[in-house]
């Protein structure tokens, strides 16, 4: 999926007159757009999470204010996954 990006960004420099970008200032390596493939996947699944979780502690908080600091938890509870998610990319 990398490489297409590459080729892509490649392609598309080529084209638009930057002959001495492309192929030069464009590279990386797989692994490391896999793993930030793989953040961006977890961020995703974190923002559905917090969307049903975050309505569900509004509905709770509006009924009785002492739910905010357990509301409040879970609603950021989610967001630990995409941090273990950014220190999986330091480990690759």
């Amino acid at each position: 999926m990398f490489e297409i990006t590459v080729a892509f960004a490649n392609a598309l420099a080529s084209l638009a007159g930057f002959t001495d970008l492309a192929l030069a200032e464009i590279n990386g390596d797989f692994a490391t757009g896999l793993a930030a493939l793989g953040v961006g996947i977890a961020a995703l699944g974190a923002g559905v999470a917090e969307g049903g979780i975050g309505a569900a502690a509004v509905g709770a908080i509006a009924e009785d204010e002492d739910f905010f600091g357990v509301g409040l938890l879970f609603t950021v509870l989610p967001e630990t996954l995409v941090i273990l998610a950014l220190v999986v990319i330091f480990i690759v």
